[in-house]
């Protein structure tokens, strides 16, 4: 039996973008869905998956480009999974966010009638984020520039990031442009001294070679912490190593290695050991000191996380007599921000080490009216609670992607605050949650903050009042 022949679709406009980043065109009033492109380009595409009244496509060409693109800056764009939006000047890229942010409020949430608020953009588009991932492999990535490479050679090793949808395939990385230096210094650094040296790379099939992962992270004071993983305890090597990256980056606020012989790559349960310095790096944000070590919770963008947070204090409108409950919590940076404001702070958040680091981050800060309480939100937040640590005259909400589970949203209309901040990095979920809350609560202001340019995700925070 002969397949069926792909339909091909040509001469396609993009005319929009939709949630995802994926952008959007029409043929015969049919929807098709079209990733790495941007409105205004004519393109050529394979439909691959049908549905009544829509496909998803293949990209095969772009026939006559956009008069909006740019020529993006990195020469990994397209391979690497990150910055999908460098060819969409960062003018339109605020544009489509904000667009993003009212259609799913609007549609989802069913808010018409609130002004939003003009996005906050970015004001360093590069080299913004303050931790970046990277990985070892021993079959890099190969496109057609690679022809020449010997696949037997130290030379088809990788160290970078991973193919988007492909666990066991790295783009090697010369140059990020997401953090600042020292990290491409390091990364590079290391590359050439484990080729040179005989360490093996990583294959996450048959779970061979002892490199495996590094970490680096900064903070806007100019403290470093860099973390490589190794997968196995193989004590020569890693001093070795570890002696070379020292000598080689003498500066370094934090250098620490873990050995992860595990078949997963989080590194949460096991030992992080300090090789030379502090275990730990220290971020300023608006005078409060927060102490980040190995697997601490923070925000990637620490510029815009501090626009971010002082809008969610705004939208609090706070009392001296107030108390605050800061659910998902994390490591309590906006706990500690409020704390300032109110007369107690109570946060929760399901992650053991996050509220540990919450604990510290009052500490440090001489804050004395915050109390943090680990577990899963619906288990912890109950009236029992409630009773014995006060009835939240304010909360605040920065759930996961996923929202706020239902029974704590249950729980928040059985205390009825009169105000709520929601802070979402997912437009969806969170007009979701507000339809939930919509017979008790009003929505009052929306405020778009970018926190990863090129790139389609957008935070949001919008402030609820409870209705009289």
């Amino acid at each position: 039996m002969s397949k069926k022949k792909p339909q091909i679709v040509e001469n396609l406009l993009i005319t929009d973008i939709a949630a995802e980043g994926v952008a959007v065109g029409r043929s015969e009033n049919f929807v098709i869905f079209v990733a790495g492109v941007i409105p205004g380009d004519v393109v050529n595409v394979m439909l691959t998956r049908r549905r009544k009244n829509y496909s998803e496509s293949k990209l095969l060409e772009i026939v006559t480009p956009s008069p909006d693109r740019v020529e993006p800056f990195c020469k990994h764009f397209q391979k690497c999974g990150g910055c999908k939006w460098q060819m969409l000047p960062y003018e339109k890229q605020l544009y489509y966010k904000q667009k993003q942010v009212s259609d799913q409020i609007s549609r989802i949430g069913g808010i018409s009638d609130v002004p939003i608020n003009n996005i906050l953009g970015a004001d360093n588009t590069k080299f913004y984020r303050n931790k970046l991932e990277y990985t070892f492999s021993d079959r890099r990535w190969f496109d057609s520039a690679d022809v020449e490479v010997n696949k037997e050679s130290r030379d088809a090793e990788g160290l970078g990031f991973h193919v988007q949808g492909m666990f066991d395939r790295v783009i090697d990385i010369e140059k990020c442009w997401l953090q600042r230096e020292p990290s491409n210094e390091i990364r590079n650094e290391l590359r050439e001294f484990t080729r040179r040296d005989g360490y093996n790379y990583y294959n996450c099939r048959s779970h061979e070679g002892i490199m495996r992962n590094l970490m680096v992270r900064t903070s806007t004071i100019g403290e470093t912490m860099a973390v490589v993983v190794f997968a196995k305890n193989d004590k020569q090597l890693i001093n070795a190593l570890m002696e070379h990256i020292d000598s080689k980056f003498p500066d370094l606020t934090s250098l620490q290695y873990v050995v992860n012989e595990k078949f997963n790559d989080t590194i949460y349960d096991l030992d992080v050991v300090c090789w030379k310095g502090r275990d730990f790096i220290y971020e300023d944000l608006d005078g409060l000191k927060f102490k980040i070590n190995a697997k601490s919770f923070f925000q990637t963008n620490t510029e815009q996380t501090l626009r971010l947070y002082r809008k969610a204090v705004e939208y609090a409108e706070v009392g001296a007599d107030e108390i605050v409950y800061d659910l998902y919590t994390g490591t309590g940076t906006i706990a500690n921000f409020v704390a300032r404001h109110c007369k107690k702070v109570v946060g929760i958040e399901s992650v053991p080490e996050a509220i540990a680091d919450a604990r510290i981050n009052s500490e440090t800060n001489g804050i004395t009216n915050t109390s943090f309480f680990v577990g899963d939100m619906k288990d912890v937040l109950t009236e029992q609670f409630i009773v014995k640590n006060g009835r939240p005259d304010t909360v605040i909400l920065d759930p996961p992607r996923a929202g706020v589970h239902e029974n704590v949203l249950t729980v928040i209309k059985k205390v009825s605050p009169r105000k709520i901040v929601y802070v979402s990095c997912n437009p969806a979920t969170q007009a979701r949650d507000i339809a939930i809350l919509s017979d008790m609560y009003k929505v009052t202001a929306i405020q778009p903050v970018d926190m990863f340019p090129h790139t389609h995700h957008v935070e949001n925070v919008i402030q609820l009042r409870v209705k009289a």
